[in-house]
């Protein structure tokens, strides 16, 4: 008799399929009870996953337009959580330039990741140049996808860690010993004052030590804390008091601010097109209030308008204008953005 059992063995066994194992969902919180993650060397390498995964959202989203699209999309579907938010849709897309675009599951499991990343540097009390990174990259992608709760502790963090290192410089340098700065007989400092006779055993003294910002990325964190409170939070007095107490000097930031103060909407819209993507998606917090403005003024001023004026000054479509902000205005004939908008009719004398 043939001996079948080798064949069914084989037969059973092509059947089991390996179990998929996401490397970034292996850890957890660890406010949780999680310790894995307080190695160093665990943590970079879940960083590395991290990257890796968002390199691929990105290669999976296309060019930079999908890609547009995409962050334009997780920050609707944020947005929409929220009471206080009036969001509009995505831009169109033609039929021949359709592609499926990557799931919000996958960013969300990118900014889970990120949490359980940031609670283990702090746990661990890491505060090198590797976490800056991790929380500079942190913010600038919950900056881009419109996520506060992602981006926000990330600046607050980095700019409390950057004082604190601030602060320590200033000490170590208020008890470097008299002798070191005994000016000489020629009025001079004498040669025990140069760095190689000052050694620094603390280690934080240094930005490459202490995680420390650079003054660019200093001026980055303080801007878009200012345009957080300017714009999420409507709170101009706390935006011009973080401009104040941090010194920053932006020109396009200032714009910003006093296009908000004066809602000047036709200085606004100039500005968003200036600066930067980063700087964009906070100013997206703010649409609404300035959009709104803006019908305002246009229907007590006039009583007409060319569509593509009206279109330009709100940064919306006649379609979003209709369907979204309820605007009972009336199209006239014509074509293109020729087409004047019809907001009063003047009544004819009996």
């Amino acid at each position: 008799m043939q001996r079948k059992s080798g064949r069914a063995s084989s037969g059973h066994l092509s059947r089991l399929k390996p179990v998929e194992h996401d490397p970034l969902t292996e850890y957890g919180l660890p406010s949780k009870g999680e310790k894995r993650l307080l190695s160093t060397k665990v943590q970079e390498a879940y960083y590395t996953k991290i990257i890796e995964r968002y390199l691929a959202f990105c290669t999976e989203a296309g060019d930079r337009e999908g890609l547009q699209k995409q962050f334009a999309r997780l920050a609707i579907a944020d947005r929409g959580s929220s009471a206080a938010a009036s969001p509009l849709p995505p831009p169109a897309t033609s039929p021949s330039k359709l592609r499926p675009l990557p799931s919000n599951d996958k960013v969300s499991q990118i900014f889970s990741a990120l949490r359980k990343l940031r609670e283990a540097l702090v746990a661990s009390h890491r505060t090198d140049d590797f976490a800056t990174q991790v929380y500079l990259f942190s913010a600038r992608l919950g900056i881009l996808a419109s996520s506060y709760e992602t981006y926000y502790p990330s600046l607050l963090h980095l700019l409390r860690r950057h004082q604190q290192a601030q602060r320590q410089q200033r000490q170590q340098q208020a008890h470097i010993p008299p002798s070191a700065t005994t000016p000489t007989s020629t009025g001079r400092p004498s040669s025990s004052s140069s760095s190689s006779s000052q050694p620094n055993n603390s280690g934080v003294s240094s930005s490459s030590a202490s995680g420390d910002l650079t003054s660019v990325e200093y001026h980055e964190v303080t801007a878009y804390l200012v345009l957080d409170a300017a714009c999420r939070r409507a709170d101009l007095a706390e935006a011009y008091a973080l401009r104040h107490a941090h010194r920053l000097r932006d020109p396009k930031i200032d714009v910003i601010l006093a296009s908000l103060v004066g809602d000047n909407w036709v200085v606004w819209r100039r500005v968003k097109k200036q600066v930067d993507g980063y700087r964009v998606r906070l100013m997206e917090f703010a649409e609404p209030q300035v959009r709104a403005h803006t019908l305002k003024a246009f229907g007590r001023a006039h009583l007409s308008v060319p569509l593509g004026v009206l279109e330009a000054q709100t940064g919306a479509s006649w379609a979003e204008l209709r369907e979204r902000f309820g605007v009972g205005w009336e199209l006239g004939e014509g074509e293109g953005d020729e087409r004047r908008v019809v907001i009063r009719k003047v009544q004819a004398r009996s």
